[in-house]
């Protein structure tokens, strides 16, 4: 299935300012340290395991060079979101947008939504900061920035080759069913973040 519009962009595009932010369990565990406590952090939210797991699944139906150019531009970015979090700069409806991205990668994946690379890779990046400014902003305060920083990216890069080995499941008709699936369970919980049911 090709998409002849934007649709996973503009989607996102035209919730993200209309909904409010979602207060979600994105509060500090306490858990002192830097490379441990960074790297700890994102396992401990299923809203950020579902959506970074999708990236993973997505780049395989996108095929080369997007299942491993993806899973690059996430965390880069996510990089880039973790400082914007931990100067305290200014970005509205950060859980509204974290819930937005497992709605829309999910479905993307239930789909096996056939975006352009350079769309699949704006909407990744889009996303990327949400989950990036949470982290940040969730430091510890007694943590050293740069090793929590790296934890975060390290286990995000861990959560997408999750999604690229189950998404390998594709090569055949029952296993693309079952990574579709996937991306349907991924999607269904985002909507259960957004509206507070999960």
């Amino acid at each position: 299935m090709r998409f002849a519009k934007p649709a996973c962009l503009g989607l996102a595009a035209a919730l993200v300012p209309a909904l409010s932010s979602v207060a979600r369990a994105h509060v500090g565990e306490g858990a002192g340290g830097g490379l441990i406590s960074g790297f700890v952090h994102p396992l401990l939210g299923a809203d950020h395991v579902m959506a970074m797991v999708a990236v993973g699944l997505w780049g395989v139906f996108l095929g080369r060079p997007a299942i491993w150019l993806l899973p690059v531009i996430f965390p880069l970015v996510m990089a880039l979101g973790g400082v914007m979090g931990m100067v305290g700069m200014p970005l509205p409806s950060v859980e509204t947008g974290i819930a937005l991205s497992a709605i829309v990668l999910g479905l993307c994946v239930a789909l096996g939504a056939r975006a352009p690379l350079w769309l699949a890779a704006v909407l990744v990046g889009f996303f990327a900061i949400f989950h990036g400014y949470a982290h940040g902003a969730e430091m510890p305060g007694e943590a050293d920035a740069l090793s929590f920083a790296l934890g975060f990216v390290i286990a995000t890069g861990v959560l997408h080759l999750t999604g690229i080995l189950f998404g390998s499941l594709a090569r055949t008709e029952p296993g693309r069913l079952a990574v579709r699936a996937a991306g349907a369970v991924i999607a269904l919980g985002g909507v259960g973040f957004l509206t507070g049911v999960v």
